[in-house]
């Protein structure tokens, strides 16, 4: 997948003197200068002309005569973004124009610093590529193998939730069996897969050669699919609920996909948070980790699925959660993480070849981040990744420790278990990407 871009057209007005002409055209370089890299700018149009097939508008310039162009600038129905400053930010002196315009029903963004921009113009263009995009799922018959007691409850599974994906974004959910490319894995040249996997360079530990050979077959095998199909843009697959059909577990492909090839990863077949993981990362590109969050309010009912015997000591015990998947952290690309190796498996769910990630963002400020199943609403907690915490001999070896405020609050909204981490102080971009896909922004500080 390579980078998209949004397409957005220009607008100026007829009513500019030639002072302000010239003014529009310098304009215009700045932005192509300081934007070009994530939105293609067509040519200018003057408002009240038909414009061409577009992502957006932009006004790199706005006039009093804005106020004279409700009706005329309503019949292009594209969100309108405002960078009018020489540093590619929105000019305070539009503030007023931007409101009226808000006021009038338009979708007007006015970023106030550039990277702000960036994001919205990354949203934009991740919008309109989800329309048709490829989001490939391996597996066969969801909620009836290992855990059916859990996994049968979760949403991404029923029919509604495939087909509520497909309606909002326009996004193509592709299944295909898991047995199958199991078994077609098992069919691969030896030599070749272990070559595949030598040429990734591979941090490990504990990894016999055997778990090697498997995940390698397997990474081909699900190349064989990706490249049939053409243009995927996102994977995941039923691992932990159909482990039976499995000598491995495909975390390490997941990785190897997103390095070659910029695809989206998930995990345990959860579509909600593919889509998710998309949305947020395509508009940010920022390190993103998927987890489960064991909040510590939720007392034994979370240590115990993990078999740990209590929460580590905290000031604020209503205000914290572990960060735990597969007996580790969660799972991200290692270009985003500060710790990324290959470790023996924990979880007596998969095969006992197989194998677990443990890997570690880097710490600090975080915000967790879901869309709702209504596709309504995205909701965010920011807080901080304080540190790690390890709990030997239990199904979190190496876990996240997650503060935020209001955890009485976030134990009523929050939307799933499953979780994306993500790094930094995204509260406000998030807020951004939430009006471009029009949602409501939920944060809970």
């Amino acid at each position: 997948m390579s980078d998209i871009r949004a397409k957005v057209v220009p607008i100026r007005f007829k009513e500019i003197n030639a002072r302000e002409l010239g003014e529009y055209k310098q304009q215009l370089e700045i932005l192509n200068a300081i934007y070009g890299d994530v939105a293609e700018f067509m040519g200018t149009v003057v408002a009240g002309d038909p414009i061409p097939e577009c992502d957006a508008i932009v006004f790199p310039q706005l006039i009093g005569a804005a106020y004279h162009y409700k009706d005329v600038l309503r019949q292009y129905d594209k969100p309108m973004i405002v960078i009018t400053s020489q540093f590619g930010t929105v000019d305070m002196w539009d503030w007023e124009l931007i409101a009226y315009m808000r006021g009038a029903g338009f979708n007007v963004f006015s970023p106030y610093n550039i990277e702000l921009g960036k994001v919205i113009f990354r949203a934009i263009a991740a919008k309109e590529h989800m329309k048709g995009a490829k989001f490939l799922m391996f597996q066969d018959d969801p909620g009836e193998g290992m855990q059916a007691y859990i996994f049968k409850r979760f949403y991404w599974w029923e029919k509604e939730c495939s087909e509520q994906i497909e309606k909002f974004f326009g996004a193509r959910l592709i299944y295909k069996s898991w047995k199958a490319v199991n078994q077609r894995a098992a069919e691969i040249d030896a030599q070749k897969a272990l070559y595949e996997f030598a040429s990734g360079d591979i941090p490990c530990e504990g990894i016999t050669e055997e778990n090697k050979l498997n995940v390698a077959r397997l990474y081909l095998a699900i190349c064989e699919v990706i490249d049939e199909l053409g243009g995927v843009d996102g994977i995941g697959a039923n691992c932990l609920n159909e482990s039976m059909y499995s000598n491995t577990t495909p975390c390490l492909i997941w990785n190897m996909l997103f390095e070659k090839y910029g695809i989206i990863w998930c995990c345990e077949g959860d579509t909600l948070t593919l889509i998710s993981t998309y949305v947020l990362y395509q508009s940010l590109r920022q390190p993103i980790m998927m987890t489960n969050i064991y909040p510590f309010l939720v007392g034994k009912a979370a240590i115990h699925h993990e078999k740990i015997d209590d929460f580590p000591p905290v000031p604020d015990p209503e205000n914290y959660a572990l960060g735990v998947h597969c007996g580790y952290a969660g799972f991200a690309p290692r270009c985003f993480c500060s710790k990324w190796k290959m470790v023996p498996k924990v979880l007596a769910i998969v095969d006992e070849k197989a194998y677990m990630i443990d890997c570690e963002l880097p710490t600090g400020d975080m915000v967790l981040a879901k869309i709702n199943p209504s596709f309504d609403r995205i909701t965010v907690i920011p807080g901080q990744l304080e540190k790690y915490v390890q709990f030997p001999g239990t199904d979190a070896r190496n876990a996240s420790l997650l503060h935020y405020s209001k955890g009485e609050k976030v134990m009523e909204e929050l939307p799933s278990h499953h979780q994306m981490i993500i790094t930094g102080r995204q509260q406000a971009a998030i807020t951004q990407i939430a009006r471009v896909f029009g949602w409501a922004c939920e944060v809970i500080s």
